[in-house]
């Protein structure tokens, strides 16, 4: 049997190519100069300039290369080759010198021997992770006294609905791997992809525990009723740039942020 690595490498191997050509991601845009920022990640972010920062599960780099161009150091790693070969490739369009690296996140202390002012993590990121005290541990590891983790997720109320958010299909808890195959992307629902995937669901008490165990202090914990990703099925856009699922409207968290710096 391959292990969660394998399949959920070969699954994100496979979204390389799509998400590159999506209008979700706006590659072209993004040389030009836009970012992939959020106002939420910005507003937490603050003046990074000279900063060092590591991004966990960077996905093809879009976010690192924003960080470096607001003047931050910037090193991503994610699980997928094909992605990082990708985001190596778009820094260089970008003339920014984002370094990038092949990783898994519980691995990671072995291959990387730096410290960080900042570990960054964004946006389905943690859902891809058994054990959030390892995750815990490698973010405190990385990070320097003082130094803050940015984090911002999808609320774990969203996940414990089927994909069209019309009954409770999956238990809040942490209770036990989910194992599905499904096709398209969240940026093409079109696109000719259907991998198996193996993810987890965290409560907030998992998460906030498991950082509170390394020794981060909790410095701002916020929820909001809309996403800035319209990445889930029958999501509608309230105003620019929110959007919320219309049978749930303002009434149920759709993403968290917090900080937390390590003592």
């Amino acid at each position: 049997m391959e292990n969660y690595l394998d399949i959920n490498r070969k699954l994100w191997n496979a979204k390389v190519d799509s998400h590159l050509k999506s209008d979700f991601y706006f590659v072209n845009e993004f040389i030009k100069g836009r970012t992939s920022l959020n106002s939420i990640e910005l507003d937490l972010l603050g003046d990074i300039k000279d900063k060092k920062i590591l991004h966990l599960q960077c996905h093809f780099g879009q976010d690192s290369i924003s960080l470096s161009r607001l003047g931050a150091k910037v090193t991503g790693i994610d699980l997928s080759d094909k992605a990082i070969e990708a985001a190596k490739d778009l820094a260089a369009k970008c003339g920014t010198d984002t370094e990038f690296i092949v990783s898994d996140v519980y691995d990671l202390p072995n291959v990387l021997h730096q410290k960080f002012d900042i570990v960054y993590t964004t946006y389905g990121t943690i859902g891809w992770l058994p054990d959030l005290q390892k995750w815990a541990e490698v973010v405190s590891h990385f990070l320097k006294p003082s130094g803050k983790l940015i984090f911002v997720e999808f609320h774990p109320v969203v996940w414990m609905y089927d994909n069209d958010f019309t009954f409770v299909q999956y238990s809040y808890f942490n209770d036990k791997q989910i194992i599905e195959t499904n096709e398209g992307t969240y940026a093409d629902r079109t696109a000719d992809v259907a991998n198996e995937e193996v993810s987890w669901n965290h409560s907030l008490s998992e998460v906030l525990t498991s950082l509170l165990g390394e020794n981060l202090q909790l410095q701002s914990f916020q929820e909001y009723n809309w996403s800035p990703y319209p990445c889930f099925r029958h999501i509608e856009e309230i105003e620019k740039g929110k959007y919320q699922i219309p049978q749930f409207g303002n009434k149920i968290p759709l993403v968290y942020s917090l900080v937390a710096e390590k003592k």
